[in-house]
């Protein structure tokens, strides 16, 4: 009860988007989903708003069918949202004192996950939802393509297919084949080999068939005849581990050894593991995302066009084995959501089925490493008059005089080395004299990948006619960034656990040290679409590869001369810098590092940016130690 007590005094708000809705069904998607799961997890700590952007009803009795029953919800425009939210896009939570907010829909729904348990800890099948290492749905979408067909794309893709759905056969969203494909590849969880061997034991008790070899991918026929087994059979090994989750048991284990042909038998001998929910054995997140998507595009498929669904066998089965879920049910009901009852798929012939092996991979996977080294790369560049080329250092001896700041404005007080925060402070003095050199009385600047705030608060403390804003998608780092601005009064600075695509504010500086990867590619574009300065501090480089949003190399004068796989050479050995290597290794480490953020400075040239690339002073501060500076022209 003391939990409870506490939580109830520290109190959210939660705004939600609000356009318009249909039976069992609150647009846009993203609101369906976190009122679901405030259902699910039978959450009442949070003040709901429901954010209107043109006139609506505002008769809460119209919306009851479709809302959570027993929880107030209040509904007001989007003009009265706190002005850190007007920055954001909804879902979004905001403390009382309106200057931390998360947004976006998987960073709100783990929040609401957290505050649930800890409102009540008895609750530990909460947690589960986070998934192995509480890691479900955490990576941006720009990095992990499943995050990404979860909280965006197929929302995105069900809201245009409910939109355009006619008498006609409609088409099938790709994103619904992606999803269809990934319930049928084989399930890689964290002791994956101990339950393959387990199943194996378990076939050869039932007789079954020899398990697959060589690692080849199973027949259509036999996907199907395994699907109808794991559907049909309580007793097979996933759904036993699935549900003993579920029903906080422990999961199966054997007593005794297991035969010598079982332990002995190859990994590529195993038979792989079947999905029983989205993600794979276990019920997460995930599934909590896509059961209110699915299941409004299982409604018009069912009511128009029923000769469609056989196309979705896995997609129908795990449909109705999440109504299994304790509480699945009942949260659904509160919400609006009557689940429907599928027919039993008969077999599905060839022709039926769509061909999965022509639908786009859910995951990128990126290059396997190069052979050879990056000089015929560098004087393939040098032919075309491309060198490492450095701005001068504009003030290259500058420091913040750290003594006179108070002790948390220096990256001191956080946990790290006297060494470490020495280095850390060089690297400030360089971007904080770049920023408040450019800076305005009234700008607005934000610190991307804020991380503890060591940018952001020395900028917020010796800015203070500026609005600083840190963006962080870690909550912890956040959390210690805010501790340490209370410290010191400061009340020119949000706080925002977002990824970066979310924050929608306007503003006239971004900064970022050390992003990581495309990260910093990140950062530049959203500097460019607001065009605004940016100063920032690359990092990673060899975590760089395409990805929805990018393309390598990013300029027109480097993808003349360089293809994808030669870029990515430079990318490899850009990270080849650290001290304890020897010189003339780093110094082609350096050379690769600079060539890289050429061409992200001639990309942002090309967009109407006076670009410099600068190497920070002294170079001892960091392995990563090179600074792009745009200016808008």
């Amino acid at each position: 009860m003391k939990a409870i007590k506490k939580s109830l005094t520290e109190e959210e708000y939660l705004y939600l988007d609000f356009s318009h809705q249909t039976k069992g069904c609150i647009f846009p998607l993203h609101t369906s989903v976190t009122l679901f799961l405030l259902s699910y997890c039978d959450c009442k700590i949070f003040k709901i708003c429901l954010v209107v952007t043109k006139e609506v009803s505002t008769d809460s009795s119209l919306l009851r069918d479709d809302l959570i029953q027993d929880v107030e919800i209040q509904i007001i425009s989007r003009q009265e949202l706190p002005p850190i939210v007007q920055n954001c896009c909804l879902p979004a939570v905001v403390e009382r004192s309106d200057n931390f907010c998360r947004a976006g829909l998987a960073v709100v729904l783990r929040h609401i996950i957290q505050k649930s348990y800890e409102a009540d800890p008895l609750k530990k099948e909460l947690l589960e939802l986070l998934g192995f290492k509480k890691t479900c749905l955490k990576a941006c979408a720009e990095v992990s393509q499943w995050t990404r067909l979860c909280e965006l794309t197929i929302p995105l893709a069900i809201e245009n297919f409910l939109r355009e759905s006619s008498d006609q056969p409609p088409t099938i969203p790709v994103e619904i084949l992606q999803l269809e494909k990934k319930l049928s590849e084989p399930v890689r969880v964290h002791n994956d080999d101990k339950l393959r061997r387990q199943k194996l034991k378990q076939q050869k008790a039932d007789g079954v068939g020899p398990p697959l070899t060589k690692g080849k991918a199973k027949s259509k026929v036999h996907m199907q005849e395994t699907s109808e087994e794991l559907d049909s059979s309580s007793e097979s090994l996933e759904l036993k581990v699935a549900f003993s989750k579920l029903t906080v048991q422990e999961e199966p284990a054997t007593t005794n050894r297991e035969p010598s042909h079982i332990r002995k038998a190859k990994a590529s001998d195993l038979p792989p593991l079947e999905h029983v929910f989205a993600e794979g054995l276990y019920f997460t997140l995930a599934d909590i995302v896509l059961l209110p998507c699915i299941h409004h595009f299982l409604v018009i498929i069912c009511k128009k066009f029923s000769e469609k669904l056989v196309e979705f066998p896995l997609l129908a089965s795990w449909y109705q084995r999440i109504q299994e879920v304790p509480r699945v049910k009942t949260a659904a009901s509160k919400c609006g959501i009557q689940f429907l009852h599928l027919p039993k798929l008969l077999t599905v012939s060839t022709e039926q089925r769509p061909n999965l092996s022509e639908v786009p991979g859910v995951e990128e996977h990126s290059d396997p490493l190069f052979i050879g080294g990056p000089r015929p790369t560098m004087a393939k560049l040098m032919e075309k008059g491309i060198e490492v080329m450095f701005s001068p250092h504009p003030c290259p001896t500058w420091t913040v005089d750290w003594n006179v700041l108070p002790a948390a404005v220096s990256p001191k007080e956080g946990k790290m080395s006297s060494d470490r925060a020495l280095r850390k402070q060089q690297q400030l003095n360089n971007l904080v004299y770049v920023v408040t050199n450019q800076a305005k009385p009234g700008d607005r600047i934000v610190d991307f990948c804020s991380g503890g705030g060591h940018v952001g608060i020395v900028l917020a403390h010796m800015l203070p006619s500026c609005q600083v804003t840190l963006i962080e998608n870690k909550e912890l780092s956040l959390i210690r960034a805010k501790k340490r601005s209370d410290e010191l009064g400061l009340s020119n600075i949000w706080f925002i656990q977002a990824n970066m695509e979310y924050f929608t504010g306007m503003f006239n500086i971004g900064v970022a040290l050390h992003a990581c990867g495309v990260a910093t590619d990140m950062v530049i574009e959203h500097c460019i679409k607001t065009r605004a300065s940016f100063v920032t501090c690359p990092c990673c480089y060899g975590f760089i590869q395409n990805t929805s949003k990018f393309n390598f190399p990013k300029s027109e004068q480097f993808k003349k001369t360089l293809s994808y796989k030669e870029h990515m050479i430079l990318c490899r050995f850009a990270d080849q810098t650290a001290v304890q290597l020897p010189p003339q290794r780093r110094l082609i480490g350096k050379q690769c590092m600079c060539l890289v953020d050429l061409d992200r400075a001639r990309a942002a040239e090309e967009c109407g940016y006076s670009v410099q690339v600068i190497s920070m002073e002294p170079e001892s501060c960091s392995p990563k130690n090179n600074m792009i500076v745009g200016v808008p022209i």
